[in-house]
């Protein structure tokens, strides 16, 4: 039987993962070298709308499998955060998914036709759905260790600050409020986030386990940018040249 990692190790081997974030993913390198076209930018931020309006859900899973007080007060930030709360003046009291909204404006869509789901693939929609429903089935350990991409999050951020409003001239810095945003956030949540981890896998068969579910969600985000790079980058679209008889959409996550 192997021993369990110290707290560092076990830390470390967590972080190493970030080598396989979709920061990495080709269309990612291309959207921040400025090589995306409109309709690129658009169908990223149209499709990555609905993975942001799962994240309060899926904390919301999170927080029905706990029982621990002192962690449920500190992860309801994370709905709030989202969803935003009226009263709260930081980034005029709009939560994450208000500030995606704006986004999609500032890439020149329609709040419409972001929230009724026109641009939305059918693949990013399937590994949504099943992280959240992971969450949902999950212990809250277990859910809370999958949330852990956002170690590698800030990065992600920063680099669209950095890079964006240099290659996209197009589009209105205002929209840019959601990454700034997460900066800090995605930070303060790690801190948290991380002390779950480290101190509920214990046990060298539950660091891996841990290590399992971390990849699991790294796949998810990795998927949904497969999905969007085969539709836009190699216009490749479900469906396309088929005439569209669907006549209802399963409800989200």
């Amino acid at each position: 039987m192997n021993n369990p990692w110290s707290k560092a190790e076990f830390e470390q081997k967590l972080r190493e993962k970030g080598a396989y974030y979709h920061i990495h993913h080709p269309f990612h390198k291309r959207m921040n070298a400025g090589l995306c076209g409109v309709e690129e930018i658009q169908g990223w931020v149209a499709n990555r709308l609905y993975y942001q309006m799962a994240i309060p859900v899926k904390d919301a899973a999170i927080l029905a499998n706990c029982e621990d007080v002192a962690v449920r007060r500190t992860w309801i930030q994370r709905i709030i955060d989202h969803d935003g709360r009226e009263g709260e003046t930081e980034f005029g009291g709009k939560g994450g998914i208000e500030a995606w909204l704006r986004l999609g404006e500032a890439v020149g869509l329609k709040r419409e036709e972001l929230l009724d789901e026109t641009h939305l693939l059918p693949a990013v929609k399937f590994a949504v759905n099943a992280y959240v429903n992971f969450a949902r089935r999950a212990t809250w350990e277990e859910a809370a260790c999958s949330s852990l991409t956002e170690m590698f999050a800030p990065e992600i951020h920063q680099s669209r600050l950095d890079t964006w409003p240099h290659h996209y001239k197009w589009i209105d810095e205002q929209g840019f409020t959601y990454f700034q945003m997460r900066l800090g956030q995605a930070r303060r949540d790690v801190e948290h986030g991380l002390q779950i981890t480290l101190d509920h896998f214990t046990t060298r068969e539950q660091q891996e386990r841990a290590l399992n579910i971390l990849q699991f969600k790294i796949d998810i985000l990795w998927s949904i940018a497969d999905a969007i790079c085969f539709a836009y980058e190699y216009k490749r679209k479900p469906f396309d040249g088929i005439a569209d008889q669907r006549v209802c959409h399963v409800g989200r996550f």
